[in-house]
């Protein structure tokens, strides 16, 4: 990297207010520098400031438009999601042709879910298509590990004529060759390989998923409504979608539709997942056979006493209960653990799960 190189990138960094110091060896780099400074200027004191935004005069359709000329695709991201999640501007939400030219990815999914309720008509059918765009790419990302694990179960000491790697039965394959050892060669001669075989189970499991739709579970919000979406697609399982903050919301019948799913969270308000349990409750026709994943910080502000005796009753009862604090790709959750721990006596599974994780513990259980 030459040292003009490093120059023009330093003064990028430093901003206008070192030009006085630092200067670009190309002029090019004010376009960026401009564009970088419709932004991240507004941190700086207005006082302080010489020109500023008025300087460039540049709209937010002009600004987004530069960005996205002027800079590589993963420093449009970074900026993009600056724009929306430090500096709040929401404007890029707002404009039809501006959210048209964004990014989409999961960050800008959240900002979508997060704010729609402010979003006009003809912007919403835009931000629904950046809903669907992002949510098939997860969906796509996760099906095929989701359906591996419960659809296809790995069933040791059971031979399989299907010779592929994952069925591959190491140990077996090594000890019925063990008598074909060669000596003289210091060689395991095979005779034959093992594999194991994959069973499928197509008795009927019940999935309930509740999920708490609180501001901080946004990312659990999310990955829960699309899991669902995937095991509603798998035949041995009949899952059904409970969304809730101090009311309950049953979006069972829209699991086909994950655009429709997403777009009905309402993120915000308080918390009662003792009412959400006891709705649960109501769905459970095979106990034994019924799994119910609790997506929640498990921070209530209902009654703890019947979040208490309604899990302790479902678990007694024979349905399994899962407590998950968070369900996303970062399982960084922030809790209450005396509840999380008071569920755990009742014999609750409480923990924080990736979605392949998750899809792979279920299907220990229906195995």
């Amino acid at each position: 990297m030459s040292n003009s190189t490093e120059i023009n990138r330093w003064r990028l960094i430093l901003g206008k207010n070192s030009e006085h110091n630092l200067s670009f060896s190309d002029s090019s780099f004010l376009e960026m520098e401009n564009t970088l400074d419709y932004l991240y200027g507004r941190t700086e004191d207005e006082s302080s400031r010489e020109g500023g935004l008025s300087e460039s005069n540049l709209t937010v359709v002009d600004w987004i438009t530069k960005v996205r000329k002027l800079f590589p695709k993963d420093t449009i991201e970074k900026i993009e999601r600056h724009a929306l999640e430090k500096y709040e501007l929401t404007e890029l939400l707002s404009d039809k042709e501006v959210l048209e030219k964004l990014e989409p990815n999961p960050q800008l999914l959240k900002k979508i879910l997060q704010l729609k309720h402010l979003l006009n008509k003809e912007v919403l059918v835009v931000a629904k298509g950046i809903v669907k765009q992002v949510s098939d790419e997860i969906i796509k990302k996760l099906e095929q590990e989701v359906k591996r694990s419960t659809l296809g179960k790995v069933q040791k000491n059971t031979n399989s004529n299907v010779r592929i790697y994952r069925n591959f039965d190491i140990k077996r394959t090594i000890l019925k060759n063990l008598k074909n050892y060669d000596n003289n060669r210091k060689k395991l001669v095979l005779d034959r390989v093992y594999f194991n075989s994959n069973i499928k189970r197509h008795n009927q499991y019940s999935v309930i998923i509740a999920v708490d739709e609180s501001g901080s579970m946004l990312d659990s919000v999310i990955y829960s409504s699309i899991m669902a979406g995937i095991f509603a697609k798998l035949p041995m399982l009949s899952t059904k979608l409970v969304i809730f903050d101090t009311q309950v919301v049953d979006l069972s019948n829209q699991l086909q539709d994950p655009v429709e799913t997403l777009m009905s969270i309402q993120l915000g308000g308080g918390t009662d997942i003792a009412r959400a349990m006891m709705y649960c409750s109501t769905l459970v026709e095979t106990p034994n056979k019924t799994i119910l994943v609790l997506v929640s910080d498990l921070y209530e502000g209902g009654s703890v006493a019947n979040l208490y005796s309604t899990t302790k009753d479902l678990i007694e009862s024979g349905v399994k209960v899962i407590a998950l604090t968070a369900l996303d790709d970062e399982c960084s959750p922030v809790f209450d653990r005396t509840i999380a721990k008071k569920m755990t006596s009742f014999g609750a599974h409480v923990g924080a799960m990736t979605p392949n994780k998750l899809s792979n513990f279920i299907g220990e259980i229906i195995s």
